[in-house]
């Protein structure tokens, strides 16, 4: 490659032109064959959108992903290029990365009859043959086509007629390259149209120039169904041309969602070091994130991206360590007090129905913690509402004797380690009901943990936020005290 410099030497060497579309062909073939893994980091896709692409590629189409938001779209796009020779040789100088053998533009037909053999050749990576535009209302067809250029004129006094003083937009310049455009329903409708032509023809026309440029592309299109309703929509003859109309998905199981999450996850080498995250409370934070996306109360058009559950990792870590710092400890665990931590990661990142509004985007992510809760809850306990009355070895009798006895237990955020297990070994039978489990001695606190909260969301306990504390405490006295404190207030 370093030695062929000019269109003489290419051509000895035996290189023929290919389109990008037979180019990826090519290669995928090559992959599959081999085995070889292509979209390297997207996960849970394997069996429903990956083998989707590969069809569309095979079959040389242009492709639309559509799905809701943080479901990969962008990152299976711009893992495509990976499908491109690493190089390949171009007309130096050319703006439009123009095939020596295959040359479309002007600039590259006249150094060619002017050069001949000798009209040099440089190579391109193919992370440059690359383009990607996010579609918003300001695009305009110049944006994306082209338009004249009146200082290119100027500077090379030439009349608007000569093609010459064309300023070639996005598209032209993504020639033998992968083009992509992210949220396609945000652009107008009339900046769709200008895409018809190179669709469906291969080729484009700039304002009343005679000019047909035979482009070579490969387009990805990304959208979210929401957008068809709130913002725009894909205007049908366009629709129409897209070949391939590919539609993604979130994690189907919690175990994906998990390896995603750890994943993507941006966290400090310092912090992996000095902070565990048990299992059980990556488990819970996937479980909050399924829950939001069968909730009433968020709206299930506009989807709940996994980036709550990434945002909502490093902030389970962040909190976890600011308390090990504050107490001047070396390492810690995460703990499900921490989720106190997470949820300004989970009230950003649902969009609420009118319903939610009501609620309030805090008390929604409570209800979305409480509910991953009960489930993570009765993967180790029986259902307290199941339990006949007068059971005689009822598993939670022991911890509801000694609430009903008037005594509680204070949980607060910024405990050292040594207050944690303190707090937790006071309740009575507690330790024995997670000492049956049988499970390992490094999750049995985490695990006495999960049964208060879950005994509070099913109400055999009440469970009360005080400023920076959990307070555990019997129902009844709970309830006694609140009437207490309205008849205080009333009078």
């Amino acid at each position: 490659m370093n030695e062929i410099q000019t269109l003489g030497q290419l051509r000895a060497s035996g290189y023929r032109p290919r389109s990008v579309k037979e180019e990826m062909r090519a290669n995928l073939v090559r992959f599959l064959k081999n085995k070889d893994r292509i979209f390297e980091g997207v996960i849970g896709f394997d069996d429903t959108v990956l083998p989707d692409i590969e069809r569309a590629i095979l079959s040389r189409h242009n492709i639309l992903l559509l799905g809701l938001r943080g479901q990969a779209k962008t990152r299976i796009a711009r893992l495509l290029v990976h499908l491109m020779d690493e190089y390949i040789p171009i007309v130096r100088g050319s703006e439009l990365n123009d095939d020596p053998l295959a040359p479309i533009s002007r600039f590259a037909h006249d150094l060619i009859a002017e050069m001949g053999d000798d009209t040099p050749v440089e190579w391109v990576h193919r992370d440059s043959r690359y383009v990607e535009k996010l579609a918003t209302p300001d695009v305009s067809v110049a944006d994306l086509i082209g338009d004249v250029d009146p200082i290119k004129a100027a500077s090379l006094k030439l009349p608007y007629s000569d093609e010459r003083v064309i300023h070639f937009g996005l598209v032209p310049r993504a020639h033998r390259g992968v083009f992509v455009i992210n949220e396609l329903p945000d652009l107008q409708a009339r900046i769709q149209v200008s895409l018809f032509n190179i669709l469906q023809e291969g080729d484009i026309q700039i304002r009343g120039f005679k000019l047909r440029l035979p482009l070579d592309i490969q387009f990805v299109f990304t959208a979210n169904p929401e957008d068809y309703t709130n913002r725009g929509s894909i205007i049908t003859p366009l629709k129409d041309r897209i070949e391939s109309q590919i539609l993604t998905h979130y994690p189907k199981t919690i175990d994906i969602a998990r390896q995603i999450t750890r994943q993507e996850a941006q966290l400090a080498d310092e912090q992996r070091k000095v902070v565990r995250v048990p299992e059980l409370l990556e488990i819970l934070l996937e479980q909050i994130a399924f829950e939001a996306r069968d909730s009433e109360y968020v709206d299930e058009k506009s989807g709940v991206s996994a980036r709550l559950s990434i945002s909502g990792y490093e902030n389970l870590v962040s909190t976890a360590e600011r308390r090990m710092l504050i107490n001047g400890a070396k390492k810690t665990t995460a703990r499900l007090t921490d989720f106190w931590g997470v949820v300004p990661a989970i009230t950003g990142k649902v969009e609420l129905v009118y319903e939610g509004e009501q609620e309030g985007p805090y008390a929604v992510a409570i209800s979305l913690l409480g509910q991953a809760i009960k489930k993570l809850f009765l993967q180790y306990f029986p259902n307290p509402d199941k339990l006949k009355k007068g059971q005689e070895r009822d598993p939670f009798g022991v911890i509801r004797t000694w609430f009903s006895a008037g005594h509680s237990v204070d949980m607060l955020n910024d405990a050292s380690d040594a207050d944690f297990k303190k707090a937790l070994e006071s309740v009575a039978g507690l330790g024995k009901l997670v000492e049956s489990l049988g499970m390992p001695e490094e999750d049995r606190y985490l695990l006495m943990e999960l049964a208060l909260h879950g005994l509070a969301e099913f109400n055999v306990i009440n469970k009360e936020f005080l400023e920076s504390r959990f307070s555990f405490r019997d129902l009844l006295a709970g309830m006694l005290d609140d009437d207490f404190d309205d008849d205080d207030f009333n009078e």
